[in-house]
């Protein structure tokens, strides 16, 4: 009697059987993600955009010319709008209506009761665009909690490449100039908007530090801790003040929110890293130092940017008390900077370097966001555009319970930008991503989203 002997073919044993479901998964989940894409499309090349080398100046205020990353914007809005209409249903919330549309009232009637009210329309179109529209449009395209982390990942990619770009100009001496050498890392942006890159790479820090700290241990933790230690040097060497203490802070609030004994966790860490990183190896070490120093040197002996910076918000206040209700108007500020200002103020900033010969960049704006609209909008306009801005946080803030991940992304970017409105303000190419980011984090603030 013989037996039958059965040899398993290959790819056929258990083990293989056991890792078919895991391909499977990987699969659906990539063409998943795909599809996704796909239908966020209008979203990403807004974001993708941003890539292309402006060649705007970065105007403060309402300034500036137009970019291809604008135009994208533009036309986002128009797709969601043919998208709106096609449903038949209704959009918004009424919540969500009242929240977003806030800015509108303040808008429109500085606009109105500007002394130039032609001179105002660009204003107007660039508020709109910036802090109603484009928001809005991103929160109607957004559908769950996926699209919410495809759109996020996508920030978190601009970021890695625009960084890479940062670095190797930092490496090779083709960045914008810094102290008399050209070593600021300013991306594909140029060095009239050497904020720029350093908003870009700080959204992105701030997002992968929201997944890490909300997201179950796995691979995606893992991949977005990689991210955020990719993306610290570029922030470095930005060279941006701003940037940094806008960035310390807001992780600083998402480490809190996550639990205070993992803050203190990391924030040893981080501390230990950071002497590791400037003391020990010595990246762009002279300069930060001297650049970290300067921080705590604004009011004893400031250098000329500061100075400009306290002289244009002295002069945004006068401009204020002179119009408390509803300021000079939009695209005001320009024409009345020197009546109010004092002789303190420089004729204008000097920029060079990244691909650019050396001009005199005009300072047009006070950056300060809320100093900007309330000297040309008025108590209203602050009222109702911060409101807004408030609003966006307290209700993120009440969701943290429905999902870790997507509250501590949301809360962090609003948080990075209410901190950064501190001293700066809209203009230059970058300005179209902060519609972005406030319409991510309306989704999470103001859609029906179900408990994780």
């Amino acid at each position: 009697m013989t037996t039958a002997v059965t040899v398993p073919l290959p790819g056929a044993g258990p083990e293989a059987r056991d890792r078919r479901p895991d391909v499977r998964e990987r699969r659906l989940e990539a063409r998943d993600w795909a599809r996704r894409a796909g239908a966020l499309s209008p979203v990403l090349a807004v974001i993708a955009l941003l890539l292309v080398p402006g060649g705007g100046g970065a105007q403060g205020g309402t300034g500036g010319t137009g970019t291809v990353a604008d135009a994208a914007s533009g036309l986002l809005v128009l797709v969601c709008l043919v998208r709106v209409l096609r449903s038949g249903a209704r959009p918004l919330t009424r919540t969500a209506a009242v929240v977003l549309g806030l800015p509108v009232l303040g808008i429109c009637l500085a606009a109105i009761t500007s002394h130039d009210p032609g001179a105002s329309l660009p204003g107007v179109a660039r508020y709109l665009q910036v802090f109603v529209l484009v928001p809005v449009a991103v929160l109607l395209m957004i559908r769950d909690r996926r699209d919410f982390a495809v759109v996020a990942w996508a920030l978190v990619g601009l970021a890695l490449l625009q960084g890479a770009v940062g670095v190797v100009q930092y490496l090779t001496g083709t960045g914008a100039s810094y102290q008399g050498e050209d070593v600021r890392a300013v991306g594909t942006f140029g060095a009239t908007d050497v904020m720029g890159m350093a908003t870009v790479v700080s959204y992105g820090l701030v997002v992968v530090t929201g997944l890490a700290l909300g997201g179950r241990p796995g691979r995606a933790r893992t991949v977005a801790l990689v991210c955020a230690g990719l993306l610290v040097l570029p922030l470095v060497l930005s060279f941006s003040r701003g940037a940094w203490i806008a960035t310390v802070l807001t992780c600083a609030i998402q480490l809190v929110l996550s639990g205070l004994r993992r803050a203190g966790r990391v924030a040893l860490v981080v501390g230990a890293l950071a002497v590791v990183l400037v003391g020990g190896l010595g990246v762009g070490s002279a300069m930060v130092k001297e650049r970290v120093a300067s921080i705590t040197q604004v009011t004893a002996a400031p250098d000329q940017s500061v100075t400009d910076r306290y002289t244009m918000w002295a002069a945004a206040g006068r401009m204020w008390r002179a119009e408390p209700l509803t300021g000079v108007g939009l695209k005001g500020f320009p024409s009345y900077r020197d009546s109010n200002a004092s002789l303190a103020l420089s004729s204008g900033s000097d920029t060079a370097g990244a691909g650019a010969g050396f001009a005199r960049q005009p300072l047009l704006s006070p950056h300060n966001m809320y100093l900007l609209v309330l000297s040309e909008q008025g108590l209203i306009g602050l009222l109702a555009l911060a409101g807004s801005w408030v609003a966006l946080l307290v209700a993120a803030l009440r969701r943290r319970r429905l999902g870790a991940e997507c509250a501590l992304v949301a809360i962090g970017l609003l948080s990075w930008q209410l901190i950064d409105f501190f001293y700066a303000d809209i203009g230059g190419p970058s300005t179209v991503l902060v519609s972005v980011v406030f319409g991510l984090a309306a989704w999470w603030s103001l859609a029906e989203v179900r408990r994780a």
